[in-house]
């Protein structure tokens, strides 16, 4: 079982409800954190006194404090301590639900567990932690509903060319013939409007301002 842990959370009374769920089911330290740059020097510290945290549990979204941060996402934090500390468990704790973003985060972040926010999550929480100790990946039963009923789609250089050029304001027919003219295939209108049709699908976009706006919000542009 893990013997330090970090939760890292800006919201007051999460953090306590969170705390004294997690001191009541284990005898762990807990350390805390409100924002990312401090989570991270924080286990830069711990490192460097040889009393590393073997967990780490994090929202992903933070409201500022006034001041720009180096590190605006858990998911950037989580980067970026893997980096100095590879073998460091992870659990995500947050309101997420879309089933490209979580998919992202087991697949690519590889995440140990992932906790979706909600009336019984600290309960849940307990759950997670001890299948994460005992080395399997856990993930919220919802979560996993919505990720293996998700259609599977990969998103390619075409898809990520094809949104910038919506984001720049070209309707399908001009970003038809500027394909066509950079040598950019497939090219046609009629294969422009299928794909993103099926982009609108997959994110359920409402129409491709809305898709624009989910692609920068995921990350992708």
């Amino acid at each position: 079982m893990f013997k330090k842990v970090l939760v890292v959370e800006d919201i007051d009374s999460i953090n306590i409800g969170l705390t004294k769920t997690l001191g009541e089911a284990f005898d762990f330290d807990i350390d805390h954190a409100k924002f990312c740059d401090k989570a991270s020097l924080k286990i830069t510290k711990a490192l460097l006194d040889k009393e590393p945290y073997d967990l780490l549990i994090t929202d992903l979204s933070f409201k500022s404090n006034g001041r720009e941060g180096k590190i605006q996402s858990g998911e950037d934090l989580i980067r970026e301590v893997r980096a100095k500390q590879p073998k460091l468990k992870t659990i995500i704790y947050s309101i997420e639900d879309r089933p490209f973003k979580l998919k992202e985060f087991i697949t690519d972040l590889k995440v140990d567990g992932y906790v979706l926010k909600g009336r019984n999550s600290s309960r849940e929480m307990v759950e997670a932690i001890k299948e994460v100790a005992a080395g399997t990946l856990y993930v919220s039963q919802d979560i996993m509903q919505s990720i293996h009923t998700s259609p599977t789609l990969e998103i390619d250089d075409f898809d990520l060319e094809l949104l910038k050029e919506l984001a720049d304001g070209y309707s399908q027919q001009e970003i038809s013939k500027r394909f066509q003219t950079r040598g950019i295939t497939p090219a046609s209108l009629s294969s422009i409007e299928k794909r993103i049709n099926r982009l609108k699908d997959y994110f359920m976009a409402r129409n491709t301002t809305h898709l624009v706006a989910l692609a920068k919000d995921m990350g992708l542009m």
